[in-house]
C-alpha cells in the first residue's frame, strides 16, 4: 500500500462523506509526516453507523470483503492486492469511542483526544494519536516493523514505549 494508494482511498471515502481515522503503521507514518517503511495494508477506524457507506464506496473502487471478524474488524481487498483492515467504532456523546474486542467484556477504548491529524505528502489526514498507537502496541511479541514504528514515535514525539 503506497502513499498514493492511501490518499486515493481517503479521497474516495471523503467523497462518500464518511469519517475514518488511520491507525497502524500508516497512522504512525502520518503522525511522523513521512513514509518511513513499506506497508502491507491500511488500517482504518470508521464510525460503525457509517459502515454501509464505507463498504459501498470501497466496493465501487473494486474492494471486496476477504475476512470477516465482525464486530471486531473486517478486511477488504481489491484486484491489485491492496488490503484495508477496517475497525468499526461506536462513539459516545463525549467524542470517545469503543471497538469490540475478542473478549466482549473488554472492548478497545479510544479516548476523545486520541483522534488527531497528521500529514502525508502535504495532505492533512485524520489519524490516531501517538499515545493511542503506543497503547495498541502492547501485550504481544513485537515484529520488526512494530519496533521500527515505536522507534519513530520515540524519535519524533519523545514518547515512552515498552519496546
Amino acid at each position: 500500500m503506497t502513499a498514493a494508494d492511501v490518499l486515493s482511498v481517503l479521497a474516495l471515502l471523503r467523497a462518500a462523506d464518511v469519517e475514518v481515522w488511520v491507525g497502524g503503521g500508516w497512522g504512525i507514518d502520518i503522525l511522523v509526516g513521512e513514509q518511513t517503511r513499506r506497508h502491507r495494508d491500511l488500517d482504518l477506524m470508521h464510525r460503525e453507523d457509517q459502515e454501509q457507506a464505507v463498504v459501498a464506496a470501497l466496493a465501487e473502487a473494486g474492494f471486496v470483503e476477504t475476512l470477516d471478524w465482525r464486530p471486531v474488524r473486517f478486511v477488504v481487498t481489491d484486484p491489485r492486492g491492496r488490503e484495508i483492515d477496517l475497525h468499526p467504532l461506536v462513539f459516545a456523546a463525549d467524542g470517545s469511542a469503543v471497538q469490540a474486542s475478542p473478549d466482549p467484556h473488554r472492548p478497545f477504548v479510544y479516548p476523545a483526544p486520541c483522534f488527531v491529524s497528521g500529514a502525508i505528502r502535504g495532505t492533512t489526514v485524520p489519524c490516531l494519536s501517538a499515545e493511542q498507537q503506543v497503547y495498541f502496541h502492547q501485550g504481544y511479541e513485537p515484529a520488526d516493523h512494530d519496533r521500527h514504528d515505536m522507534a519513530q514515535l520515540r524519535r519524533v514525539f519523545g514518547v515512552t514505549t515498552h519496546f
